[in-house]
């Protein structure tokens, strides 16, 4: 991608609604968790006003109880303070300029979720994980806790090579885009509250199945690729080029509307990908069989939950992705949806 300035003034977000089959549902315990879970961030977190106000914008409860829509009061609350979380965490470490910050949150965070209990730190990011990891936990099965560990690893580590990428001004192929966004995306903790949610905890064996494996992977790209569309402007505005819109550009040389539109065939072929793996799960016998229904359609609930709530359930979605240009300081772009 050249610069903002070759870019047109608008696109037309492609259509990821109707082609996805799931259901959506929504936890009856939504607003009670919701609304304390905002409470705990912005009692935690320290944001300033205007931050706040984004992030009550963004409406994170209501979108875990998409993806959770069975988890029990005690559950959903952990899981909607992971999320808000989660997405707070994310805007700490775009504001880093040096690695040593980055290795710093990073380290800590794991450091909290090693030993939630005696872990001692005064940084924000660590208090603020040793309070929902600790709640964790408390009813996750070992295996979980320890696949949710590895995964937010992965998560900065990735981060890590992303600020690097960036530093230098390195726009990665498409390939070794997706890869490092299966990380990047937070989206791999994420599916063990799943488990967490359901009172399972799966063997390696069945997590570690081509089939489960293509499972995940194509929900954690329907989740990331629409994400990336959602976000693009305002990243474009700033000259970062880590979304995977600019990658499609920059590697087929194709304009911002065709490369939009090559995301949403992908999303498309990613979910009948899903269908047909749905269709080809193995038996574990009785006893894992239902857990791995259950852990399943958790994945749905998570595309549909994410990959298309995020735009249906969020009232300033845009507002939060698209800012004004006066409040950025540089171009953005209008986008009309195409729903």
């Amino acid at each position: 991608m050249s610069g903002s300035d070759t870019l047109p003034a608008s696109f037309i977000l492609p259509d990821l609604v109707s082609h996805c089959p799931f259901p959506l549902r929504l936890n009856r315990h939504c607003y009670d968790a919701a609304r304390a879970s905002e409470k705990w961030l912005l009692g935690g977190a320290n944001l300033s006003p205007a931050r706040a106000a984004k992030f009550m914008g963004l409406k994170a409860g209501e979108l875990t109880a998409a993806c959770y829509p069975d988890a029990e009061p005690f559950q959903l609350r952990v899981c909607d303070d992971f999320m808000n979380y989660l997405f707070n965490l994310d805007d700490w470490l775009d504001e880093f300029d040096q690695l040593t910050d980055t290795y710093g949150m990073a380290n800590c965070c794991i450091a909290a979720m090693g030993d939630p209990f005696n872990f001692q730190t005064d940084k924000r990011a660590g208090l603020m994980t040793k309070s929902f990891f600790s709640r964790f936990v408390r009813t996750a099965g070992s295996g979980c806790a320890e696949r949710f560990i590895q995964n937010m690893d992965l998560f900065f580590q990735s981060v890590i090579s992303q600020t690097r990428d960036r530093a230098q001004g390195v726009i990665p192929d498409l390939e070794s885009y997706i890869i490092v966004r299966r990380d990047n995306s937070g989206c791999k903790p994420c599916f063990q509250l799943t488990e967490f949610a359901a009172g399972i905890d799966l063997p390696e064996e069945v997590l570690q199945h081509p089939i489960i494996q293509s499972l995940e992977e194509a929900t954690n790209d329907l989740v990331t690729w629409s994400n990336d569309l959602f976000s693009f402007n305002v990243e474009q505005s700033r000259r970062d080029t880590f979304n995977m819109v600019s990658v499609i550009m920059h590697e087929k040389g194709l304009g911002l509307q065709e490369a939009a539109n090559f995301i949403g065939d992908l999303c498309k072929k990613t979910i009948d990908r899903f269908e047909a793996d749905k269709q080809r799960v193995p038996s574990w016998g009785p006893d894992l069989d239902w857990q791995v229904a259950i852990y399943i359609d958790g994945l749905q609930n998570w595309i549909v939950g994410q990959h298309l709530d995020r735009s249906i359930i969020c009232d300033t979605a845009l507002n939060i992705y698209f800012p004004s240009a006066e409040k950025s300081g540089s171009k953005l772009y209008n986008l009309r949806q195409f729903w």
